[in-house]
């Protein structure tokens, strides 16, 4: 065929391409094919329906148009009547194509500039392919690569085969990056995009970091010391939890290292920031006050249910807990995934006080008692008119200075409290319109039945409506800190399990479910728990 280059040229060309981009051989001359079929087109008509082979070994061109076999043909650029393909090929059916031959053709220059265009927009499009396949399953891992030009705070970084942006707040603060300057850093997310594959790489990842000790320490390489979680403030402190998986080994020492080399390796690649390397351990408390590092913790008291845990301090030691602009306890929130709230010694004193004065007040006020009686009671541990009406009659007598005939009077006008506070609470329900079906769920209330009606939840149907969380509440967790939500039956003791139990028993009573649904669904549980164990 008579084409711009020789045959032998075309696959130089090929070849040439192909190791420049680093794609294969094949790409290139499918790509020279799809050029050469565009340009015949515009030779023997747009509507044709033209295939150009090219023989990877010869070079050779082969130019055909392809003729659908139909019935009676309405096109004959690109259709072919039965009886006319059967005097070509005696097996041609309805639907195949045969294959007509066309002459050698020269490419004008308007056919050789088009023909440029599709090869160079499909060696595009097959390196932007190459560049996402290989960086795709780079996530996760370091790269090293050369600032090819900053543009407004974000850096272009040459990593050989392809190009990678450290956005601007990506890039350790007050770190100053010029052009033809090595840099690392992690790449956290690798998008397929219009303009092409974009790699975005960061420096002030926390995972960036756990990948230098990585490098630095070869027990966390070997999976001896295990990194359990880590907290940045980029550029200046950093604590990152470590944990030994042989009782030998100190996984504290291992990441510092023989006088500091390895931590201090890690530091200078980190611009100076400062890091706590901090045992983990199993046991929140433990952990919390390891976080709290350099601080000394006098006390610390968990609330599991809210994921936030209170830590006394001395007085001296109240600065150095919360760290300068309250970095120390964010890092330590951050790292434990606990909500720490840090007061001092005489805080908490001046709270369990006031706790103790209101606790006091309550039996005064309910039960009738004087002062001197509200105080033991108080000091004794209870909290409220419940626990005393219901106790062992024991626990009551055996507190010092009382007798079984005191704690029997105590407990009687802690029943009689409770009896006049549910009756007046029965009245207010009345009164709001709920329902008395609601009284036959076990463990409900009066004072629940109020905080339902007064929230429009009034039958039995309203209260199978509910999630746990709409009567518990439930806490979230966001940028670092959690907030909690406030349910219907936050001012009572009950559980979410308890809650989950009497919305059972709620859409049971409505005929919402069944009493089988229910077992089959407690048969599926135990199964998933089994899989998991």
């Amino acid at each position: 065929m008579a084409v711009s280059a020789n045959r032998l040229e075309l696959l130089q060309i090929a070849d040439a391409v192909a190791r420049e981009k680093v794609i294969d051989r094949e790409i290139v001359l499918a790509a020279m094919a799809d050029a050469i079929q565009k340009a015949a087109r515009s030779r023997y008509g747009t509507e044709s329906n033209i295939r150009a082979d090219i023989n990877p070994k010869t070079g050779e061109i082969r130019l055909q148009r392809l003729l659908e076999v139909v019935d009676k043909a309405e096109d004959y650029s690109t259709q072919i009547p039965l009886e006319l393909a059967r005097d070509r090929n005696p097996d041609a059916a309805l639907g195949d194509f045969i294959a007509d031959p066309l002459p050698p053709m020269d490419f004008g220059r308007i056919a050789a500039q088009s023909a440029k265009q599709v090869i160079v927009q499909k060696v595009r499009e097959a390196e932007r392919d190459r560049q996402f396949d290989e960086f795709k399953d780079r996530v996760g891992e370091i790269v090293n690569g050369t600032v090819k030009r900053v543009e407004y705070g974000n850096v272009i970084v040459d990593l050989g085969r392809g190009e990678g942006i450290i956005r601007r707040d990506e890039m350790i603060p007050r770190e100053n990056v010029r052009y033809g300057d090595r840099v690392r850093a992690y790449v956290y997310d690798v998008r397929r995009e219009q303009r092409g594959p974009q790699i975005f790489l960061s420096r002030t990842h926390p995972q960036f970091m756990v990948k230098l000790f990585t490098m630095e320490v070869p027990e966390i390489y070997d999976g001896i010391i295990q990194v359990k979680s880590v907290a940045r403030d980029p550029g200046s402190r950093a604590k990152i939890a470590v944990i030994s998986n042989d009782s030998s080994i100190d996984p504290v020492g291992a990441c510092v290292g023989m006088r500091g080399s390895r931590v201090q390796a890690v530091v200078g690649e980190l611009q100076g920031e400062k890091i706590d390397i901090i045992p983990w351990s199993q046991d929140p408390a433990t952990f919390v006050v390891n976080a709290l590092q350099p601080a000394e913790v006098a006390k610390v008291v968990l609330d599991e249910d809210a994921e936030r845990i209170e830590v006394v301090v001395p007085d001296e030691q109240l600065s150095l807990a919360i760290g300068r602009r309250g970095q120390n306890v964010r890092l330590a929130s951050q790292l434990t995934g606990w909500d720490i709230d840090i007061m001092t010694e005489a805080e908490e004193s001046e709270r369990r006080q006031k706790e103790f004065n209101e606790r006091t007040n309550l039996f005064m006020d309910s039960l009738d008692v004087d002062e001197m009686v509200g105080q033991v009671l108080a000091s004794e541990g209870f909290a409220a008119v419940e626990e005393l009406a219901y106790v062992d009659l024991d626990e009551i007598s055996s507190i010092d200075g009382f007798d079984e005939d005191t704690a029997q009077e105590i407990q009687t006008r802690a029943r009689e409290f409770l009896e006049r506070l549910e009756a007046e609470m029965d009245e207010k329900r009345k009164a709001l319109g709920v329902q008395d079906e609601l009284r036959e769920i076990d463990g409900m209330t009066a004072q629940m039945m109020v905080a339902l009606g007064e929230d429009g939840i009034k039958s039995i149907e309203d209260f199978a409506g509910c999630a746990a969380d709409d009567l518990v509440g439930w806490t979230e967790r966001k940028n670092g800190e959690t907030k909690k939500f406030e349910g219907l039956f936050s001012k009572f003791d009950v559980s979410r399990v308890e809650a989950e139990q009497m919305i059972v028993q709620a859409r049971l009573a409505a005929g919402w479910i069944t009493e089988e649904d229910l077992a089959k669904g407690t048969e599926e549980e135990v199964t998933e728990a089994e899989q998991e164990a």
